[in-house]
């Protein structure tokens, strides 16, 4: 497995990941659109904005499926599996791979790198309806997810960072039990996981402003632990960056979480079954066709390596058999 580096990972502020979903989108639509008018294109396919609905939508649905499932998981593994979220939709349009896909390949690929063991029909049983099914697109889109995320798999999520935070607060604050924190930094982080914080920001820096925020619901001040004890003798030169970064942080965590209504959502997957990539939709003709050709092409070449080692097995019995006659 190859280690992210942790800088690749982070975009360096919002207009980026805005700039990087329009792309994805346009990209798509200049591919697909064929014959049709700007109006026409306008109407058929769906806007980076509606898009981004969507991804929303099935944030919701992955911290679900995360927080169903049997055994339970990790939170390390629900971070990662959220961190490959948002990454494959910087670079990729909805209407090109769906989100109910790519949702539960993400989370089968961070339960393996996260080492959360489990085989592939234990993982499908926290799956409803057809599981076979399930089992099939996991494993074609797992090789394609790490493709797309560049094989950058290794992700630094929050929660040591929090950890390395409360021991030190226990040692070098004045601060009163510590770990009554810990309610209110995990509630901050699973809203976290979704806006757009973790590509925006450092581990630390998320890990510090879930601290704060829930020292702040309790009433309690961290602020001469993080001036004076944290940063030290270089609190002039990093505090000013650190309390913009914690305070962008938070307010990000503090927007209401926007869901689209019932309808809303039934409208814009109408409309996305019309307009997505019939080749990568498991249940067109054009996939189950491509998938038909893969296995025959396996075949082949599996029948061809075969006849190979069949033809050099035959050479050599027929070289031993000389060797045999002369001696």
């Amino acid at each position: 497995m190859v280690n992210a580096l942790l800088r690749p990972c982070i975009i360096s502020d919002e207009s980026e990941l805005i700039a990087l979903r329009e792309a994805a989108n346009q990209n798509f639509i200049l591919e697909h659109r064929a014959e049709l008018t700007d109006e026409e294109a306008s109407e058929h396919f769906l806007s980076a904005s509606e898009e981004r609905v969507l991804v929303r939508h099935y944030q919701l649905q992955l911290r679900d499926f995360c927080k169903r499932f049997s055994p339970p998981m990790p939170k390390v593994v629900i971070g990662t599996a959220f961190h490959y979220l948002k990454r494959f939709y910087l670079n990729n349009s909805v209407m090109d791979y769906h989100p109910k896909e790519i949702l539960v390949t993400c989370v089968y690929l961070a339960c393996k790198v996260e080492e959360f063991n489990l085989s592939i029909s234990q993982f499908v049983s926290n799956i409803k309806g057809d599981q076979q099914k399930a089992s099939d697109i996991i494993l074609n889109n797992e090789l394609l997810l790490m493709q797309q995320l560049k094989y950058h798999l290794t992700v630094h999520n929050p929660y040591r960072p929090v950890e390395g935070f409360l021991i030190d607060i226990k040692t070098r604050s004045q601060l009163r039990d510590p770990d009554r924190l810990r309610p209110g930094i995990d509630e901050f982080l699973d809203k976290m996981f979704l806006t757009d914080a973790c590509l925006l920001f450092s581990p630390s820096q998320i890990a510090l402003a879930a601290v704060l925020q829930s020292a702040s619901k309790l009433q309690e001040n961290l602020d001469a632990y993080v001036t004076q004890t944290l940063l030290g003798q270089h609190a002039n030169v990093r505090l000013v960056d650190l309390i913009e970064a914690v305070r962008k942080i938070r307010t990000l965590v503090s927007k209401p979480i926007e869901s689209p209504s019932r309808e809303m959502f039934k409208q814009l997957e109408k409309r996305l079954e019309k307009c997505r990539n019939q080749a990568n939709n498991p249940d067109s003709h054009i996939y189950k066709e491509r998938m038909l050709e893969s296995l025959n092409d396996d075949d082949e070449s599996a029948a061809r390596r075969y006849s190979q080692l069949s033809q050099k097995e035959n050479a050599i019995l027929e070289h031993m058999k000389g060797i045999s006659k002369l001696s």
